[in-house]
């Protein structure tokens, strides 16, 4: 698969939704009907005294369908709206779908001693290991969505030509690889109401998590607090082993391994997405993969991608990478 930029208006936003700012708050607040059926609640162990719950959707013939591991953004879960609609499409086309929640996520934060964070790939492999050990299938797939774009691309650099014989393709969309400048655009006036809305859940998530494990946080440390690297610099860093925010940010970065990602691979990103920044030599590096194909449009903001209804529900990514996946089937 040879490596493509693509900056052309083939995705055509929803009447009144143009702009980096109304796609991404259309697709939050408005909401979907999707219907799936009843899935099968996974807890998954990724480290001792660590467990991750998934939602798995299979076809009848599991082992032989195609299997892809869906892994939500930050503050998501499986139940975010882009993930069970992901979820609908796949299981329609033909295909086992895994809803897995970042750890803490999807009211398990009791099932995790520790904190989520852009660099736990490992947990995204120990799922892929469980289904391959425990449900024998044979191909496989990953998808992400911003923080967990990152996570899948990550994962498929540090697998390189040495990943599992199961696993086929990755795909991301606005995957937040360059978490530093992605952090640093945060602040800006524009993105204030995204800044303060993760931070609000991130500091109510990290209060849950001092109530169930006496002792293991510290609540105090969330004064003062007002950016989001503010908040990586003295908790996440903190607790999880890194020297602080600019030393997270550049160990758990997927830009560091694109150049090593060995399957074919489809990178989806809106050119006006408020925050999510692609630096310049990041995108070499997918151009210089010739297992990537990173395509670029004009519109479609954060996740979202809005676009005309033309027989389908118009969540045009949802669509772009169900078409990249088919081709594994």
């Amino acid at each position: 698969m040879e490596s493509t930029q693509t900056k052309t208006p083939i995705f055509l936003p929803r009447p009144g939704l143009s702009g980096g700012h109304r796609q991404t708050l259309a697709s939050f607040f408005l909401g979907r009907r999707i219907g799936l059926p009843p899935a099968q609640a996974r807890l998954i162990d990724v480290e001792p005294g660590v467990k991750v719950l998934a939602h798995c959707h299979w076809q009848t013939d599991r082992e032989n369908a195609l299997t892809v591991i869906v892994v939500h953004g930050l503050e998501g879960s499986s139940d975010s709206q882009y993930m069970l609609g992901i979820a609908a499409k796949g299981l329609a086309l033909g295909i086992n779908v895994v809803r897995m929640n970042q750890r803490n996520c999807g009211g398990t934060e009791a099932l995790a001693p520790t904190l989520y964070h852009s660099g736990r790939s490992p947990d995204v492999a120990a799922v892929a290991r469980n289904l391959i050990d425990q449900d024998h299938i044979s191909r496989l797939a990953l998808v992400g969505f911003s923080m967990g774009g990152n996570l899948v691309l990550k994962l498929a650099g540090e697998w390189g030509s040495s990943g599992p014989v199961q696993f086929r393709a990755v795909a991301a969309v606005c995957p937040a690889v360059d978490l530093a400048a992605s952090a640093d655009a945060l602040p800006l006036r524009s993105n204030r109401l995204y800044e303060e809305y993760f931070l609000w859940k991130l500091k109510g998530r990290l209060r849950s998590k001092a109530k169930l494990f006496p002792g293991a946080f510290d609540t105090s440390r969330l004064r003062g607090i007002g950016t989001l690297r503010d908040f990586d610099d003295r908790i996440t860093a903190y607790y999880c082993g890194f020297a602080g925010a600019a030393d997270y940010y550049d160990r758990a970065a997927a830009t560091h391994v694109v150049d090593r990602i060995a399957v074919p691979a489809f990178i989806l990103h809106a050119a006006n997405d408020p925050f999510i920044r692609i630096l310049p030599e990041t995108r070499q590096k997918f151009l210089n993969n010739p297992h990537i194909t990173f395509l670029e449009t004009e519109d479609g903001g954060h996740c979202s991608f809005l676009s005309v209804a033309n027989c389908d529900d118009g969540h045009w990514a949802e669509i772009q990478i169900l078409e990249f996946l088919r081709q594994f089937m």
